[in-house]
């Protein structure tokens, strides 16, 4: 970490160990918002897309022969199997099945909904049987097929939890990057490419791989500093991989003459506290949250400490 005067002005930090207590001792437990738990707007449409569909659907709720009736309505609808999937919670629309084993062979059955207007129809009613919807309809266990396959799409939206500890933490970064570039009459660009930024600005960003993507890069005439962020609420080994490949991704940059600034935080690094402590002594700039708040990120990009 490069010592900068405003590391005394503004944390009362006099060298990099007393900088180090600062930031492990300021990490947040948690960045968790509102729209954490759901994201509403996503769940309504997806469910708007195909209400009508559904509503159609309704018609099997309570009947005893309900595979031919099914049936019935595949006949006139052929549409409707896309929709069995979602009915089981499942986003794909080819899904393999394994039917039987034994030590000799495995054996699966292949359904692609996908291909719903040649799709076998007794195969989309078997599969919709065998998962256990079918007996759902026709107990009435389920009275409003819109509201259950709402009730789906909430649960499924709360897998993407695990990357919002990440939207959330570039919301919050942005929100001062966005400020201080109003301030300075400065640039930036959010998910930077190499493709984006020579748009953007005229500048070549050298990148690893072609689909290398950079958090936030800001231009200050022509001097280029880009950003990574992210949270880590838990450890685990994949924190040392991670403070490794940032040192890495320093280097990489460093050499092209490009400022790299890394802005992590979480609970997580207190259980990964040495790889963290070897990369905070490798790179020039390591934040947390705590010290973006400070202004050390304007420091860094617009003082003249630089």
């Amino acid at each position: 970490m490069k010592y900068l005067n405003a590391l005394e002005k503004r944390l009362s930090c006099s060298n990099a160990d007393e900088v180090f207590r600062y930031f492990m001792r300021t990490l947040k437990d948690t960045i968790t918002t509102w729209d954490y738990f759901v994201k509403w707007a996503k769940v309504f449409d997806n469910v708007r897309e195909i209400e009508i569909d559904l509503n159609t659907l309704n018609y099997l709720v309570g009947k005893d022969d309900i595979e031919r009736e099914f049936e019935r309505l595949l006949e006139r609808q052929p549409s409707l199997a896309r929709l069995v999937p979602i009915l089981v919670a499942c986003r794909e629309c080819k899904v393999a099945i394994l039917t039987a084993f034994d030590k000799d062979a495995f054996k699966y059955e292949t359904y692609d909904f996908g291909k719903y207007a040649t799709m076998d129809k007794r195969r989309v009613i078997t599969f919709a049987k065998r998962a256990g919807f079918l007996d759902l309809l026709r107990n009435k266990k389920i009275k409003s097929i819109v509201d259950y396959v709402l009730g789906v799409e909430v649960g499924l939206d709360s897998n993407g939890r695990k990357n919002r500890g990440g939207e959330a933490m570039e919301t919050i970064v942005e929100f001062f990057i966005k400020d201080l570039c109003s301030r300075y009459g400065l640039q930036y660009v959010k998910q930077a490419s190499a493709r984006s930024v020579a748009q953007e600005w005229g500048l070549t960003l050298k990148v690893d791989k072609s689909s290398r993507k950079v958090d936030f890069a800001i231009n200050k005439a022509g001097r280029l500093f880009l950003i990574e962020t992210n949270f880590y609420s838990g450890g685990g080994s994949k924190l040392k991989s991670t403070a490794g490949e940032y040192r890495a991704m320093f280097d990489f940059w460093k050499a092209d003459g490009r400022e790299f600034v890394w802005i992590t935080d979480g609970a997580g690094w207190l259980k990964a506290r040495h790889p963290l402590r070897e990369t905070f002594d490798h790179i020039d700039y390591v934040l947390n949250l705590e010290m973006v708040a400070k202004g050390l990120l304007e420091d860094i990009i617009c003082g003249s400490d630089l």
